[in-house]
């Protein structure tokens, strides 16, 4: 089993930055597909970064535009997410993912953290 613990969330003003962490556990979390989600109050969970176990490839909701970034280190076993030019819009509990399967960790994710909030004031 993988077990994921998200870290970082804070309040922040509007156009600040965050780094968010999730220290990942388990025999084979090196070789596994990490990602981000989001859900905000009253709307779906929705996807926001992915990478591969290497790292070598990631992939973003279009809707970012530029400003964050997911990065991996796997000596740590630990994914982070770099939020940058930060809007009320983005407040939302921020959850990571892993699985296997980098396609299937955008979309239905195998494991689940328990999540960090970001609030975000105007």
């Amino acid at each position: 089993q993988v077990h994921l613990v998200e870290s970082g969330g804070d309040l922040v003003q509007s156009g600040g930055s965050l780094r968010l962490s999730c220290a990942a556990s388990g025999r084979f979390v090196g070789s596994y597909a990490m990602g981000w989600f989001r859900q905000a109050p009253g709307k779906e969970r929705e996807f926001v970064a992915a990478i591969t176990w290497s790292g070598a490839s990631t992939a973003y909701a279009d809707s970012l535009n530029g400003r964050f970034a997911i990065s991996r280190d796997n000596a740590r076993n630990t994914v982070y997410l770099q939020m940058n030019s930060l809007k009320p819009e983005d407040t939302a509990g921020y959850y990571c993912a892993a699985d296997p399967i980098f396609a299937r960790v955008q979309r239905g994710p195998e494991y689940w953290g328990q999540g960090t909030q970001v609030t975000v004031s105007s």
